[in-house]
């Protein structure tokens, strides 16, 4: 409960009075749960993140990384692509993922999981955990330092591959052909 400072008057007088109903927002007008609506521009959005995802994932599948660290930077971009993909496809807006999701691996699998992505992987859990947010992998602490890397990692690239084919399957975005390589 709310006080005012302390002062002669008595205890019921201190007391701030209790907001009105009318002057407390809803959570939808706080943008804290999402309006889904589908259209042609989000679709296209999300056939471009899933593309995008599936471009970042060449280096880690050629195991291009010799760094644990850029490697799980690298994967949490590819995560991040793929599970938007999804949210995009179902309708949420780029801009509220952005603000309320940001690069959370593990926020953006539970609102995928929660829109019917149904990809239930404790290997990818307990990564999500790792990788959130995961511009901590790229960026180093002010003293030069990073989370120490996890001892056991599962197979990323058979871990991600698998992601992506999952999310090929439930949005329906074709595979593209085999391109560069980013990272």
């Amino acid at each position: 409960m709310i006080h005012e400072a302390a002062s002669a008057r008595s205890k019921s007088d201190r007391m701030l009075p209790p907001p009105s109903s009318a002057s407390i927002p809803s959570l939808s007008q706080l943008n804290l749960v999402p309006v889904l609506e589908r259209s042609r521009a989000r679709r296209a959005l999300s056939d471009t993140r899933y593309r995008n995802a599936e471009s970042f994932f060449l280096a880690i599948e050629e195991r291009l990384f010799s760094d644990t660290s850029h490697l799980l930077y690298q994967t949490g971009i590819v995560t991040q692509l793929a599970l938007t993909s999804h949210l995009l496809d179902v309708g949420f807006d780029d801009r509220w993922c952005a603000r309320y999701i940001g690069l959370h691996i593990d926020k953006a699998l539970a609102y995928a999981n929660a829109t019917g992505l149904n990809y239930h992987s404790p290997a990818l859990e307990r990564l999500a955990a790792v990788l959130s947010p995961y511009s901590v992998w790229r960026n180093p602490d002010l003293d030069d330092s990073r989370p120490p890397v996890p001892k056991l990692l599962p197979d990323i690239p058979l871990l991600l591959r698998d992601l992506l084919d999952h999310v090929r399957g439930v949005t329906g975005h074709p595979r593209p052909r085999r391109s560069k390589a980013h990272g």
